[in-house]
């Protein structure tokens, strides 16, 4: 399943672009296809993958698995409902994907409270997540309940759903992430992730309510996270150096995603005091954030999907395959996200060169992994 909702994100950040480019959708519609189809089953799948790991307990209940699948399916019923194809379909979604959401987090509470020892901290960050999003799905039926607000509450769903859920999803694994695409393992994470969680998860919730209502609230939030994020990339340069960063593929991928999280945020900033339009932040976080964290986290993780247990020589290959080109992708997802925050729609086509790249990397692993089998 990991494996399919991998590939699932790459053919939605795929098709996105497509239709950004050439078939002129919403961009709700898009925007729902990237986050609700792509995005969300691929974190629930990913959680239910590192849960087990930082909570010291077994693999999680076939059951459990099918959640993912389950939100799949009600990002794709959204995403219609955004094209026309299946009008007043977002409430239910949100409705299933919210229960979908809540039996998971009782899930995931059940196995921190049943580590064996003290679980490792990132669980909280997943919760925290999760707790975010459970908010923003709340919302969408209360945007139809109350129409004369329903672009403040389009505004807090929004970021509840991109600096609360992805964000601190994203933080939270990037964390471990990174060391382990190195190879060396970060002692201080646990010590950074209990110390930063209030901040990057206040910051989040200040940043989405002053967003509809208070910009300067927005501003204090927007601080507060950002002080988070510069606090994890001083102490991946101190431990790792940017030169050893900048010389793994992977590495230099999700060190690109965080890189360009701060940049959102400061953009942010802008944004929240009209210098720049506000339409244009969302193909921007896509863009900048999403294609470097998603690229470099499967160039890490597919091979061990593909190849579980002990490193094997088969493992070893796909991951040179998949981090072939990865340290020159991510400063194009940069700029690619920067033109885009900036208004200028030729960052697209940098996003697609990006994508195509990691298409043909990806192309060529499984290319070695079918020679292997026919061998």
């Amino acid at each position: 399943m990991l494996i399919y909702l991998g590939f699932s994100a790459v053919v939605a950040f795929m098709a996105t672009l497509l239709l950004l480019r050439f078939g002129h959708p919403s961009l709700p519609a898009a925007a729902h296809l990237v986050f609700a189809v792509g995005i969300m089953p691929l974190i629930f799948a990913a959680i239910s993958h590192f849960v087990p790991v930082l909570t010291r307990s077994g693999h999680p209940h076939r059951h459990l698995l099918l959640a993912p699948l389950l939100l799949q399916l009600t990002g794709v019923l959204a995403f219609l409902d955004f094209t026309g194809a299946v009008p007043a379909g977002s409430t239910p979604a949100a409705v299933a994907a919210l229960l979908v959401s809540i039996l998971f987090s009782g899930w995931l509470l059940r196995r921190a409270r049943h580590t064996v020892g003290r679980p490792h901290p990132g669980w909280l960050w997943y919760f925290a997540a999760i707790v975010n999003l459970d908010l923003a799905l709340m919302l969408v039926p209360a945007m139809n309940w109350w129409p004369q607000v329903r672009n403040e509450l389009r505004l807090l769903h929004l970021h509840l759903n991109t600096l609360g859920f992805v964000g601190l999803t994203a933080l939270g694994t990037l964390q471990v992430l990174l060391p382990t695409a190195l190879s060396d393992p970060d002692a201080d994470a646990a010590q950074r992730l209990r110390h930063d969680l209030p901040w990057a998860a206040g910051g989040a919730l200040l940043v989405a309510i002053g967003a509809t209502c208070w910009p300067p609230l927005a501003l204090s939030g927007a601080v507060m996270y950002l002080a988070v994020v510069f606090r994890i990339g001083l102490a991946w340069l101190r431990r790792y150096g940017w030169r050893t960063i900048a010389g793994d593929s992977a590495a230099a991928s999700l060190a690109a995603a965080l890189a360009g999280f701060l940049l959102l945020l400061v953009l942010g900033i802008a944004h929240a005091f009209k210098a720049l339009d506000g339409r244009d932040a969302v193909p921007a976080f896509v863009v900048a954030f999403l294609l470097p964290l998603v690229t470099g986290a499967l160039a890490q993780l597919l091979p061990v999907w593909f190849h579980p247990g002990k490193r094997t020589p088969a493992r070893t290959r796909m991951h040179a395959a998949l981090r072939c080109g990865g340290s020159l992708r991510s400063p194009v997802f940069i700029l690619g996200g920067i033109l885009l925050a900036l208004g200028i729609d030729e960052g697209m086509w940098l996003a697609a060169a990006g994508m195509l790249s990691f298409s043909g990397a990806l192309t060529n692993s499984l290319l070695a992994i079918r020679s292997e089998s026919d061998q």
